[in-house]
């Protein structure tokens, strides 16, 4: 129901000559010789649909499963403030998607799965040529020890079975 507005009127340009018959002839520099109208303090109040979360619309729907008595359905409606189309609105997607229907769709665009996946492949892509850099390096330092036990006679892993001379 839509609350009533309350009408103030607006002072007309000449309503502040009538105010003060008595000043005679002013000044144009004086501060009370502005002809414009002046501002309603009144804050106009926008109005907003109210939205329920998920767990809400649960916590609602919970407690009108529990009402045995008559009216008492009505009572919390009232006590609410919701109308009983909500609740049929929210027990049909209760009952269509097990509880996921309550939940309040995404906004905004829907990703696209092929882009998705193009940027999936492209990470894919650079981690694999990262790790490849690092496998080459890992292996070129094992060479490099390889080659140092070698040259200072120290045993390695295929020759600890032999025994030294």
């Amino acid at each position: 129901m839509k609350k009533p507005m309350k009408v103030v009127p607006l002072r007309a340009k000449n309503a502040v000559a009538l105010d003060a018959p008595s000043q005679g002839a002013r000044r144009a520099s004086e501060e009370g010789a502005s002809s414009a109208a002046p501002k309603n303090p009144e804050v106009v109040a926008v109005a907003r649909r109210r939205q329920f979360s998920p767990s809400e619309r649960r916590r609602i729907l919970a407690a009108a499963d529990r009402c045995t008595a008559p009216g008492s359905i009505g009572a919390l409606l009232r006590r609410e403030g919701i109308y009983s189309s909500h609740l049929s609105t929210w027990r049909r997607q209760r009952a269509a998607q097990e509880g996921q229907g309550l939940e309040g769709a995404k906004r905004g665009p829907k990703p696209n799965p092929a882009i998705a996946e193009a940027h999936r492949t492209a990470k894919l892509t650079r981690e694999i040529d990262r790790l490849r850099r690092e496998l080459e390096k890992a292996q070129l330092i094992i060479d490099v020890q390889k080659k140092v036990a070698a040259l200072l006679g120290l045993q390695t892993r295929a020759n600890w079975n032999e025994e030294p001379a």
